[in-house]
């Protein structure tokens, strides 16, 4: 098995939306690889949320406790109320609304593939987590 698909209750957990088919799920998702194959890789692991939703109890024994990351793509915010009843500690949630909102100009578009805008947006939300996730690192090894 790969080192970094082994599951480690030290990495933040990061559960972006699926929001499949709109173009802010796709900015979740954006945000998410970029945090965890480009800025923090060895320190969060990216879960799907379609894993926590199915519930299934070996994942639930997993992430139970665990610090969280949550990015949603809208106000319902799926992805922070099911990570969060599943038991892990959403330690941060991020919207994509809130995040265009600060960065008008940075509209996203498209679906499959984002436009720069998009991409912007994404790289902008994933470095705002990164600090979060080193937050969390330092006050776990305080």
């Amino acid at each position: 098995m790969d080192k970094k698909a082994t599951p480690r209750s030290d990495r933040v957990l990061v559960v972006p939306c699926s929001g499949i088919g709109k173009s802010y799920g796709t900015v979740t998702r954006e945000a998410a690889y970029i945090l965890a194959e480009e800025l923090r890789p060895d320190q969060v692991e990216l879960l799907p949320l379609s894993l926590v939703v199915l519930g299934d109890a070996a994942l639930k024994q997993n992430i139970k406790g665990r610090a969280a990351i949550t990015i949603d793509g809208c106000n319902l915010e799926c992805a922070r109320k099911n990570v969060s009843e599943a038991g892990a500690v959403v330690v941060e949630n991020f919207r994509v609304l809130d995040a265009y909102r600060q960065h008008r100009q940075l509209k996203p578009q498209g679906i499959a593939e984002l436009n720069e805008g998009g991409l912007a947006l994404a790289r902008i939300m994933a470095t705002e987590a990164a600090a979060v996730v080193d937050g969390v690192q330092e006050a776990d090894h305080a």
